[in-house]
């Protein structure tokens, strides 16, 4: 009897080490992954060092082999995440094949090259993080197809071309961080369900359109500081419904309008460092939860309002 319980048991844990075996087409993408990376950039120390391809990536225990890296579910890899290692090299455009993957986050790292298009073909794919690194080329209007994608941070990067017009199609998009890139062109008309954007110290031009920031009934941050964005701030712009900071610091605008809201939330506005003329706003004093206003470095004249001190 009791060679018997113990042969079962033993059936029982083979049938759970095979049925946790790792995918061969996820393997083939892992390899493929590290071998894009020049080995002199892969200390001992780090994650892909552990990737040793005579253990099964998704198999337990990870106490010498894959300790980090990536996380399974079952036998799919479902999130890449490497660790800020200064690894150097390309991202294997192979990483199509992790059909699962829920997150990519390679941030700060010396990945460069232009980002594989077979990264917008991943159907679950929630969080793209890659920023600081030396990605470049442009953001391809299929990103649009990354339909259950929240986060997108591709900042401190070397992009260039304009922002496509396809991004208002990431219905599920919360946060937006392209800054620090090479971008050029003006602002499109932005995902809906944004609640923070920054597109800080890019080359961004023309004025703010309503059009644009249209439905953002969420966002509570807007960083679009350092480009090169003109024309009057308009009044609608503040009113923007969640709203709790604005940076529009160095830019070229020339002017900015300020209406009396009904209800508000914004806490911080930066103007400075443009070229505003007249009188500073004194509407400014009517937002009720306003704790932070910056306007130096403008040409703005006269006196402070008295408002302000209200």
């Amino acid at each position: 009897m009791t060679s018997t319980v113990v042969y079962l048991l033993l059936l029982c844990i083979t049938a759970v080490a095979a049925g946790t075996t790792t995918v061969s087409s996820d393997i083939a993408a892992l390899k493929a992954i590290k071998s894009a990376i020049n080995a002199a950039s892969i200390p001992s120390y780090t994650c892909l060092h552990s990737w040793d391809f005579t253990s099964d990536p998704c198999s337990p225990p990870h106490v010498t082999h894959f300790i980090c890296g990536l996380s399974c579910s079952g036998n799919r890899v479902t999130q890449l995440t490497l660790d800020p290692a200064g690894y150097v090299g390309t991202l294997s455009p192979l990483v199509s094949q992790l059909t699962q993957l829920i997150t990519i986050d390679l941030s700060d790292n010396k990945f460069s090259g232009e980002i594989p298009s077979s990264v917008f073909t991943l159907p679950n794919l929630q969080t793209l993080i890659i920023g600081s690194n030396y990605f470049s080329g442009v953001i391809p209007p299929a990103i649009s197809n990354l339909k259950n994608l929240q986060t997108l941070d591709v900042s401190h990067n070397y992009l260039t071309g304009s922002m496509p017009n396809t991004l208002t199609s990431l219905t599920e998009l919360t946060r937006l961080d392209l800054s620090f890139n090479k971008l050029t062109g003006p602002i499109p008309e932005l995902p809906k369900n944004l609640i923070q954007l920054a597109l800080k110290g890019n080359s961004l031009s023309g004025y703010l359109h309503k059009q644009s920031f249209n439905g953002l009934t969420q966002v509570e941050v807007l960083e679009l500081s350092e480009n090169s964005l003109t024309g009057t701030i308009p009044g609608w712009f503040f009113l923007i419904p969640s709203l709790q900071q604005v940076n529009l610091a160095n830019n070229n605008f020339t002017g900015v309008e300020i209406l009396k809201p009904i209800n508000s939330n914004l806490i911080a506005v930066d103007l400075g460092f443009n070229q505003i003329a007249g009188y500073p706003p004194a509407n400014f004093s009517a937002y009720p939860m306003l704790a932070s206003l910056t306007l130096s470095y403008n040409k703005l004249r006269g006196r402070v309002p008295g408002e302000y001190s209200r």
